[in-house]
């Protein structure tokens, strides 16, 4: 069985019940699967191989689904991808996996057109609405002529279904998903099919999630959060309600209400957002069952208050890494009130433990790394050997995450190893940042590290240090970084420094940075 089984089973038993729907439209899981082998069919005339990547540059649709499932079908890894990137990470990520094509939408397409003749392994382009003919759009770059371009609607309706599905393994690599950095050294986590079925099922377990569940999805199918939840709902038979307004969180609100939704998943951000902005109490949210937090510690507080607001409401604290194919603890809602603060404890199939520096496990009290095991730790990371034995050891992952342990064994994070920012559902690298600024010939040196944020936890922060002499303003520095960057990468604040702090053998403090910025905070 490999992860493309759960659509097929789901179709087979639920043939007309509706799998996703979107704000304008709706597809039941017979004409989901049919669409996804006519998908399959063309990809692999295009040129796709098993094994061949495959760049799904897509907003959550409808068309994000079926190019998933098309894609697993046809034999191939999908490498989800953010629409909010630019030129640089786009090139940079296809080169990267060497991807055989790209999967994208009508608006698109220009900035998939710039992209195409700096990528030589690229056979395809497909897109999910009509748009002019490749040489009429306005474009810097003109499609080199081997690179087959076709329109989604020309394939549901001239392709036939492809059931002669490639020979695959559960062993085998399913899905990459970028992780930490897109330039220089960007880390690619391999998920195998065993590894992502593994805690697809394991989450359905402790969910209790049923073919009458639906989730109301507000997170990006490209990131590992959202991506367990299309294969979860996917796999039980339940539906997807996809809204991509959460800038807008009472419009997401009334969907939830008109469409009964039993589920739903966020950051702390985004229960932030709806505790405190939203008027989460002013909606009809009877069909709720539970909802479910991640990516990053949720305050005490914050989780008091959003079970005051959903009072009946299952609320699961959870825990993970994109290395662990999405999650690795839960908290048992029960235990919200008695262990604040705690991310709980181990999935089914899963051991978490806790070692010190001396490589044995720590005693309640003690601060030490999360260890982790189980057949969701990923294969590795694409083509990087030495990140990969640097996590990848033989007691386990070891997830860079600092953590104590209670008497009962409860987990609670202390502290990341790592300097990435976490800011809402986005995980950011300061390495591209600083990269990009130091693009500008007038900056001497920059470090980029995360202000606190009460509705995202983090925010980017630059702190620049100018050339003597340069002719260099705050809005330079912002410019040339909404141009490179997409915009949850732009800093949010940008100082300029007469000199940074560093350590005697010339390392930039950053830890002492951010501290600086707390306390400017005060």
């Amino acid at each position: 069985m490999l992860l493309y089984d759960y659509l097929k089973i789901s179709a087979h038993k639920y043939p007309l019940k509706t799998a996703v729907i979107t704000e304008f439209e709706r597809i039941n899981y017979f004409e989901l699967w049919k669409n996804c082998l006519k998908f399959a069919s063309a990809i692999k005339n295009a040129g796709l191989k098993p094994g061949g990547r495959v760049i799904l540059y897509l907003d959550n649709s409808i068309s994000y689904v079926m190019a998933y499932f098309g894609v697993l079908l046809a034999g191939g890894v999908v490498v989800g991808q953010s629409t909010a990137n630019k030129k640089r990470q786009l090139k940079n990520i296809i080169n990267h996996c060497e991807a055989t094509g790209i999967i994208t939408s009508g608006p698109l397409l220009p900035m998939v057109d710039d992209v195409v003749p700096e990528c030589d392994s690229l056979k395809f382009v497909f897109y999910d609405r009509e748009t002019e003919d490749p040489p009429n759009r306005k474009t810097t770059g003109k499609p080199p002529e081997n690179i087959a371009y076709r329109c989604f609607l020309d394939v549901y309706l001239k392709e036939k279904p492809d059931c002669q599905l490639p020979m695959r393994n559960v062993e085998e690599l399913a899905q990459i998903i970028y992780t930490s950095g897109t330039t220089g050294n960007p880390k690619g986590v391999m998920l195998s099919h065993k590894n992502l079925m593994t805690n697809t099922e394991s989450i359905i377990e402790y969910l209790h999630l049923a073919p009458e569940d639906r989730v109301m999805v507000v997170l990006p199918f490209y990131y590992s959060y959202g991506n367990s939840l299309l294969l979860t709902h996917i796999a039980c038979g339940g539906s997807l309600v996809i809204d991509n307004r959460f800038a807008y969180p009472q419009k997401v609100l009334s969907r939830m209400s008109e469409e009964k939704v039993t589920g739903f998943a966020g950051v702390p951000s985004t229960f932030a957002i709806l505790t405190h902005k939203a008027g989460l109490k002013n909606f009809d949210l009877s069909s709720l069952r539970y909802i479910t937090q991640a990516g990053g510690p949720m305050s005490p507080s914050l989780a008091s208050e959003l079970r005051g607001a959903l009072q009946g409401i299952k609320i699961y604290i959870m825990y993970g890494q994109t290395e662990a194919s999405a999650r690795l603890s839960y908290l048992e809602p029960e235990k919200l009130l008695e262990k604040p603060g705690s991310i709980g404890k181990a999935i089914p199939g899963v051991e978490l433990k806790v070692v010190g520096d001396n490589g044995k496990e720590i005693s309640p009290g003690e601060t030490g790394e999360i260890v982790a095991n189980g057949d969701n730790i990923m294969m590795g990371y694409w083509r990087n050997k030495a990140e990969t034995e640097k996590v990848l050891k033989p007691d386990g992952l070891h997830t860079g995450d600092l953590a104590t342990i209670d008497e009962d064994g409860y987990l609670y994070i202390i502290s990341r190893k790592s300097d990435i920012i976490k800011s809402g559902a986005h995980r950011i690298s300061p390495k591209e940042i600083e990269e990009v600024i130091m693009e500008d010939g007038r900056v001497h040196e920059v470090a980029v590290v995360g202000e606190p944020d009460d509705v995202l936890g983090e925010v980017v922060a630059a702190l620049v240090v100018p050339r003597p002499g340069a002719e260099l303003t705050v809005m330079d520095i912002f410019k040339r970084c909404r141009e490179n960057l997409p915009h949850y990468k732009v800093p949010r604040r940008i100082e300029f420094r007469e000199a940074l702090a560093k350590t005697a053998a010339g390392k930039i403090k950053k830890v002492q940075l951010k501290n600086e910025l707390v306390e400017s905070l005060k």
